[in-house]
């Protein structure tokens, strides 16, 4: 599935824009294997490698149009395709600061601007691939991560109970520069 999904973002692209350590398809590649480190399930390591194909509301370059969500799910299958839209979708401003907080969370669409309170499993998976994603990003971006690492330290410290051991592990060491220590 993976193979199908690269060629994709290759014939889309993706080894052309520039992105933080690399190109955007450098970028993917790392978030889905970060999650693969961290035995993610196996559709959200797909979604890892295709998060960006709509754009999210922190990197507006999308690969296909929201229109083509089909084309998408053809080749990575409909739950990995439902996480990748979520994610790009998802208005940051409005989600994260309940990340941890509230139960339940609500969502808002920045694509449609409808909120809805998601299902109790989502924040969880969310909070994962956000992670992977960041931390990705703040360790092959010293700019970013002077900029933005305490503000993801403390997302990441708030959302804890989301995270699994080895995503807040890795959390530590990059954003805190420090040996983790688990706190389960």
């Amino acid at each position: 599935m993976h193979g199908n999904a690269i060629r994709l973002l290759r014939q889309l692209g993706a080894e052309t824009v520039p992105h933080p350590g690399g190109t955007l398809l450098d970028h993917l590649t790392r978030v889905r294997d970060r999650l693969a480190r961290w035995k993610a399930a196996p559709a959200l390591r797909t979604a890892g490698l295709c998060h960006a194909f709509y754009g999210t509301d922190g990197f507006s370059t999308g690969l296909l149009d929201l229109a083509e969500r089909d084309r998408l799910a053809e080749v990575i299958g409909p739950e990995a395709e439902e996480l990748v839209y979520r994610y790009g979708a998802c208005d940051r401003a409005h989600v994260y600061p309940q990340l941890g907080v509230t139960d339940p969370v609500e969502f808002r669409d920045r694509f449609t601007d409808r909120t809805a309170p998601i299902a109790a499993a989502e924040p969880a998976w969310f909070a994962e691939l956000t992670a992977a994603n960041e931390l990705d990003l703040a360790d092959h971006d010293p700019d970013f991560a002077a900029k933005y690492g305490s503000d993801l330290l403390t997302l990441f410290t708030r959302a804890r109970p989301l995270l699994s051991t080895a995503a807040w592990a890795d959390c530590q060491t990059i954003l805190a520069g420090k040996e983790p220590v688990d706190a389960d």
